[in-house]
């Protein structure tokens, strides 16, 4: 069975003695790097950067080899680079996909990276019963563990709109923190059923699925949008806790070009003292541990 990464959280070893931390393993920044782990799991006719046209009955083709690419090249293409960054990363995994590539799920398992939950298939939560929403919740969870061993602390709705319950129903599982907020730039505790709950906010602003297919930005663009956002964040850290959020998808963040846009980007935030790049559930268990953690 493998086990979340709390319990080996290593300390920052700062480039300079005078680096001011603000979170309890040593670290200025802390960048928090997702891959969600989707195609696969998609329904029929998902929506692809091909035309919206599709008539009743049919099966758009093109449109399901588009979702295929995450994961016959983009995941084992990002995992080969996280490996020779040297990172981390948290990886949503929907429960479907997980069934259908077992193998690559266990293989982001094995490489030291998290997996976290992200629902059994794309169905709308939000509109779910109490009882509908236990069972599918439980069900992606059941997916990842069986499949690949690891219990799944953290949750990510589709497209964040989780439901009134949902909060509820992750305590209830045994859940440590979920991202669908976007509310701060660092880690905060919420009472949930009377019990601290983290929420380890994501992000739109430096997430390949808005700007790259919703607003068709180019890879350069996206690695200036992230640079600043770190710049601005980086500044503000040397007074205050701060975390950086990135998100990609397997079939977007998993293109060449968006994996050597990812390696320019990371490699220039490493030069930075006191950079840290952390599990999610690292993060959240550094807020759970840290008296200072913001609770709302």
């Amino acid at each position: 069975m493998v086990s979340p990464a709390n319990t080996f959280i290593k300390p920052v070893r700062s480039m300079e003695n005078n680096i001011k931390s603000k979170w309890i393993d040593g670290s200025r920044l802390v960048i928090s790097i997702s891959m969600q782990f989707e195609a696969g799991g998609q329904p029929d006719n998902a929506e692809s950067p091909f035309p919206q046209n599709m008539k009743s009955g049919y099966i758009d083709l093109p449109g399901a080899t588009w979702f295929a690419y995450g994961y016959k090249e983009g995941i084992p293409r990002m995992l080969d680079n996280w490996d020779k960054l040297g990172i981390k990363v948290t990886s949503h995994m929907v429960g479907s996909a997980v069934l259908k590539n077992p193998a690559l799920a266990k293989e982001i398992v094995q490489r030291g990276h998290e997996a976290a939950a992200h629902g059994m298939n794309w169905s709308t939560e939000y509109t779910m019963s109490y009882d509908e929403e236990k069972k599918f919740i439980k069900d992606g969870v059941d997916a990842i563990k069986n499949v690949t061993g690891f219990n799944a602390v953290g949750y990510n709705a589709n497209w964040l709109r989780r439901g009134e319950n949902t909060l509820r129903i992750l305590q209830e599982l045994g859940f440590v923190y979920h991202i669908d907020d976007l509310s701060r730039d660092e880690p905060f505790i919420i009472q949930v059923n009377s019990k601290d709950f983290v929420i380890v906010p994501y992000t739109l602003r430096c997430n390949d699925i808005l700007l790259i297919e919703g607003k068709n930005f180019s890879a350069d663009q996206f690695v200036n949008q992230a640079k600043m956002e770190f710049d601005q964040l980086y500044l503000e850290s040397e007074n205050r806790r701060r975390q950086m959020s990135i998100s990609f998808h397997d079939r977007i963040g998993g293109t060449p070009q968006m994996v050597k846009a990812a390696t320019d980007l990371i490699r220039s935030m490493q030069q930075h003292p006191g950079v840290s790049f952390r599990r999610k559930d690292e993060i959240a268990q550094m807020a759970l541990a840290d008296k200072t953690t913001i609770h709302e």
